[in-house]
C-alpha cells in the first residue's frame, strides 16, 4: 500500500474516530496529504466540544506526513464547499474525496420522530451529496481548463442500506440511497475522469458497539491473538486503493468489506418475469406472481428480522 497515493490530496469526512480515522492514517501512510474533517459530534450527532480531528492530524504529522483539520458540517452547503477550499488552499489541489461521516438515531419506525429521520438522512445522504457536488464542480473546472485530475470518490453505504436492519429505518434508507447515489454519480461524472465507488463496511466502531450487548460481543476484539476481523483498520486498504490512480477502471461499484474479505454487491436487477403481451386481470395474477417469485433468488434477510 505504501506510496500508491504519493503526493495526492485526500479529504476524509468523519475522520476523527473509528473507520474514518483509519482511512486518514492509511492514506497518509500511502503518501497522501490529508484533510481530516470532523465536527467532534457525539454518536447521536450532538455537539461534544471535542476536537479529536486535531489528534489525528498530530498523529499523521508525527509520523512524517502532512495533514490539516477541517471542522465543517458536511451537510451544510457552504461547510461542504469548505472541504474543497481547504484542500486547495493548504495543498494546492484535491484528488480524492472519502465520504464517511455519519451518526445514529436508532428506533423502530413506529416510534421514530421527525427529527430522528431528518437529522440522520441529512448527515448521511445530504452530507454525501453536498461534498460530492462541490468536489465534482472543482474537478469539472480542472478538466475544462485542460488540467484534469485522476479524481476519486469513495462513499460509505452499509449492510443496513443494502439489506435492511430492524430498528434502523432512517439509517438504512439513507445508506441505501447512498448506494444508488454512487451508481448515479459514476454514470454522470465519468466524462470528467471521476470515478465513484462505495463500500459497505463491517467493523468495530462507536456505532456498532453501542447497538446492544449482543452486537458488542460479536464485535469485540479476540483475546487469543487471532486475526481481529472487526478491526476498523481492515476496511481502509480497499478505500486507499480505490483512491489511487491505479483504480481508474473501477467505477459505480459497491463493495462489502469485513476482516480480510472483500465482495462486490449487485444492485437492483431484473430477475424472473412473465409477459402476457396485454393488460393483466388482477384475478389472474396470484399464480403468475407465485411463479415469478419461485424462480427469483430469495432476498437476503433483513438484519434483526425474526
Amino acid at each position: 500500500m505504501s506510496g500508491i497515493n504519493e503526493g495526492r490530496v485526500v479529504v476524509v469526512t468523519g475522520a476523527a474516530r473509528g473507520i474514518g480515522r483509519e482511512h486518514a492514517l492509511a492514506f497518509a501512510a500511502s503518501g497522501a496529504k490529508v484533510v481530516v474533517n470532523d465536527i467532534g459530534a457525539g454518536l447521536d450527532g450532538s455537539a461534544t466540544g471535542e476536537s479529536p480531528g486535531e489528534q489525528v492530524v498530530a498523529e499523521i504529522v508525527a509520523s512524517g506526513g502532512e495533514a490539516v483539520v477541517n471542522g465543517a458540517d458536511v451537510a451544510d452547503w457552504e461547510g461542504a464547499r469548505s472541504l474543497v477550499t481547504t484542500a486547495v488552499e493548504e495543498f494546492g489541489a484535491l484528488d480524492v474525496l472519502v465520504n464517511n461521516a455519519g451518526f445514529l438515531r436508532d428506533k423502530m419506525l413506529v416510534s421514530m420522530s421527525e427529527s430522528d429521520w431528518d437529522d440522520v438522512v441529512r448527515v448521511h445522504l445530504k452530507g454525501h451529496f453536498a461534498t460530492l457536488r462541490h468536489a465534482a464542480e472543482y474537478w469539472r473546472a480542472q478538466s475544462k481548463a485542460g488540467s484534469p485530475r485522476q479524481a476519486r470518490v469513495v462513499n460509505t453505504s452499509s449492510g443496513a442500506g443494502l439489506y435492511g436492519s430492524v430498528g434502523q429505518g432512517n439509517y438504512a434508507a439513507a445508506k441505501a440511497a447512498i448506494a444508488e447515489l454512487t451508481i448515479q454519480a459514476a454514470a454522470e461524472m465519468k466524462g470528467y475522469g471521476i470515478t465513484v465507488n462505495a463500500i459497505a463496511p463491517s467493523a468495530r466502531t462507536r456505532m456498532t458497539t453501542s447497538a446492544g450487548d449482543a452486537m458488542a460481543a460479536q464485535m469485540a476484539a479476540p483475546d487469543d491473538g487471532s486475526f481481529d476481523t472487526m478491526d476498523p483498520a481492515n476496511v481502509s486498504p480497499l478505500v486507499v486503493w480505490l483512491g489511487s490512480p491505479g483504480s481508474g477502471d473501477v467505477t459505480g461499484r459497491v463493495f462489502e468489506v469485513e476482516g480480510g474479505r472483500i465482495s462486490v454487491t449487485d444492485g437492483w436487477q431484473r430477475s424472473a418475469a412473465r409477459d402476457k403481451g396485454a393488460r393483466w386481470d388482477p384475478a389472474e395474477l396470484g399464480p403468475v406472481v407465485a411463479d415469478i417469485l419461485g424462480e427469483a433468488p430469495a432476498p437476503f434477510p433483513v438484519y434483526g428480522a425474526r
